[in-house]
């Protein structure tokens, strides 16, 4: 087994109710929790009318990554991993929000979709449960978004993330946290609704066991064990005898919620009502519960990654199977790609080892589009990387394997490669020459093999060297580099062919 490059890994959570840090040593086949932080934000709460997040939630936001990036600061680059889910997905300003937040924790964030943080999440509690081989069904009752996910074992069968939260569905329904009769049954049909969505396809499956995770189905255990409403796991009947309680006493800040956090207390309703929707549309008899969930399951994909078992690379053997790739084809141009980085790694600055994997995975990922049409097939096949599920594959880790698929012929489109920070542009030109070049190099995609080919680059000229005569005995290959001199010329880049 491969030796892990650093022995501490962490994992930071930006959830819409609260963050979460979570520092681990890493052992063999998983790790050791040394340090947990946990502050509520409600960065949710801080969206505004237009869908942004107002400079008071960025504010608040930021001073808690401060805070986690005093203890995480001085990890190595790669070993800390950090994901903002729903609410970050909504913000239509998060890139703003992320310049900054990347600054105060000085490490990379990544936003992940709906279903990748419930692929995580099933990645956490299922490494907490027995090894058995029931089907299970993991639900996690997010601040703004539930996730259900059906697997057995280590794998997900099946993935749903709905756009309901507790904190979502009480600034809706509970926006003074008064409880009532009428304002609990409108949040509990809007929630029943959402389920409805899913209740056909998950119910066709099945399930043997249920499982609940995260801040508010865990709250929910503490006071139904405080009230004697639980046994053998959460039941219905405990549940609405929980709603009857809450809705007598009109509100959550009673002296008998003693288990329940002054930050929890406002956005419990919400949670509760949407809990009691599940195990209603749903049929739930009995949930268990379990303390591990995305952040857990960050860390052990962390481990995956250290020990060459990157979810990534699964995703891109699959695409290329089920798209029906030309493999052969896509690796050589992946081989020669990689030679020609690693001939200007001295000048040019790609981004190091996830540099060479963004471009590993856009040559073997180039032609994805032909399985739609071979006219215009690079945009076909960006638009697919950058809207479809890749397990393993954050948004902003698609939004540039998309860029460089769509940039990997004809007219460089600069508007997909400016479309990120400065420095992500830059590096990503250079591995978008790299994978043209290659292309070019293997258009007769034959396994004829290529000459001693050197590349060198200084300033904003590209040099292209050959042996001698032998570009007059391949006039193609001649004819295609003079048009990729022009393309280039195009974004400012001099393509010298001798």
């Amino acid at each position: 087994m491969k030796k892990p490059a650093f022995s501490t890994l962490a994992a930071v959570d930006l959830g819409s109710n609260s963050f979460h840090l979570l520092v681990a040593e890493a052992q063999e086949h998983s790790f050791r929790v040394i340090d947990r932080m946990r502050e509520p934000t409600k960065l949710a709460s801080g969206l505004d009318e237009q869908g942004n997040l107002t400079d008071a939630a960025m504010d608040k936001a930021v001073e808690c990554l401060a805070r986690f990036g005093e203890r995480v600061r001085s990890l190595p680059a790669g070993s800390v991993r950090a994901v903002g889910t729903n609410t970050m997905r909504q913000a239509r300003n998060s890139a703003v929000f992320l310049r900054r937040a990347t600054r105060a924790l000085g490490h990379p964030i990544d936003v992940i979709s709906g279903y990748e943080e419930a692929r995580l999440i099933y990645l956490g509690v299922s490494h907490d449960l027995e090894d058995d081989s029931d089907t299970r069904l993991v639900i996690d009752i997010g601040g703004g978004s539930t996730e259900f996910i059906l697997g057995r074992r280590f794998e997900p069968l099946m993935l749903e993330s709905l756009h309901m939260g507790c904190v979502s569905m009480s600034v809706r329904f509970f926006p003074d946290e008064r409880i009532t009769k009428e304002r609990m049954r409108r949040a509990e049909i809007a929630a029943l609704q959402e389920v409805e969505l899913i209740r056909r396809a998950f119910r066709k499956t099945g399930w043997q066991s249920v499982i609940g995770s995260s801040g508010t189905i865990l709250s929910v255990v503490d006071i139904l064990r405080e009230f004697g409403l639980i046994k053998d796991g959460i039941q219905l009947w405990g549940l609405q005898q929980l709603r009857d309680l809450l809705i007598e006493r009109g509100t959550c800040n009673i002296p008998e919620f003693q288990q329940l956090s002054s930050d929890r207390r406002p956005v419990f309703a919400g949670g509760l009502a949407i809990l009691l929707a599940i195990f209603t549309e749903l049929e739930i008899d009995r949930m268990r519960v379990s303390d591990s969930a995305l952040r857990e399951g960050l860390l052990f994909e962390s481990l995956g990654r250290l020990h060459a078992e990157d979810t990534r690379e699964r995703t891109v053997q699959g695409l290329i199977q089920r798209l029906h790739v030309d493999a052969a084809q896509a690796q050589r141009i992946a081989a020669t790609s990689e030679l020609l980085l690693r001939q200007v790694a001295r000048d040019w600055d790609v981004g190091g080892d996830e540099g060479l994997r963004l471009l590993r995975w856009a040559c073997l990922l180039h032609e994805v589009g032909m399985g739609v049409s071979h006219s215009q097939y690079h945009k076909h096949g960006a638009y697919l990387l950058a809207n479809m599920d890749l397990p393993g594959f954050a948004r902003g880790e698609q939004r540039r394997l998309a860029a460089l698929v769509r940039c990997h012929r004809r007219k460089v489109a600069p508007q997909e490669l400016q479309s990120f920070d400065d420095e992500t542009n830059v590096r990503l030109l250079r591995l978008c020459v790299l994978l043209r070049l290659a292309v070019v190099l293997h258009r007769r995609r034959d396994e004829s093999p290529l000459p001693d080919i050197q590349l060198s680059v200084d300033g904003d000229q590209v040099k292209l060297r050959f042996p001698e005569q032998w570009l007059e005995q391949h006039a193609l290959t001649q004819a295609d580099l003079a048009s990729e001199a022009d393309y280039l010329k195009a974004v400012g880049l001099r393509l010298k062919v001798r």
